[in-house]
């Protein structure tokens, strides 16, 4: 078994083996069930499963409390299914810090706030830095992101002010994502 830092949580990968539809039905149900916990209803919540939970496919879940639309989402595992466990366990870490007074309601709020078509966001950022769609490595990224920043640096021959804004707003959205 191996663990993964997310969000500053240290994560064991257990690996769905079988039963795979079922058990991201069960992932999904146990999601509901963490956020209800904060005082919301299923109609809050929104969670699509994909129909086959073996694809290589992103998941998610968005969610709107006291007026913020909140997202998280993961697609570093080679499965859906596998994608959606570790959505339920950063939640559920998440909503018991916050429960048992570790995390504000401010610090909860801001790590999941996002604007509604975060995802296109995020494609966007990537394309910004010159890297793949499925580019999930932060030091890559952040390679990429020196590259750029150090040729359109303002005080650089080739610099441009508007481009270099450009390019630490896309840094900044990826590895919010992917911290």
């Amino acid at each position: 078994m191996s663990t993964i830092k997310i969000k500053g949580h240290e994560i064991a990968v257990l690996p769905v083996r079988d039963s795979f539809n079922r058990r991201a039905q069960q992932f999904k149900n146990k999601i509901i069930e963490t956020l209800r916990k904060l005082g919301l209803t299923e109609d809050d919540i929104d969670i699509d499963l994909e129909t086959s939970a073996v694809k290589n496919v992103p998941a998610s879940a968005a969610w709107y409390m006291d007026g913020h639309y909140m997202h998280y989402s993961y697609k570093a595992s080679k499965k859906y299914v596998d994608n959606l466990q570790m959505v339920f366990k950063v939640i559920e870490l998440e909503v018991n810090a916050l429960l048992s007074g570790q995390k504000t309601p401010e610090e909860f709020v801001h790590e999941f706030s996002e604007d509604k078509d975060v995802e296109e966001i995020r494609k966007k950022a990537r394309e910004t830095l010159g890297v793949e769609h499925d580019v999930l490595d932060l030091a890559h990224i952040d390679i990429k992101y020196k590259e750029l920043a150090k040729k359109y640096h303002p005080d650089m021959p080739d610099g441009n002010v508007e481009k270099f804004k450009e390019i630490n707003h896309a840094h900044k959205i990826l590895r919010r994502e992917l911290q």
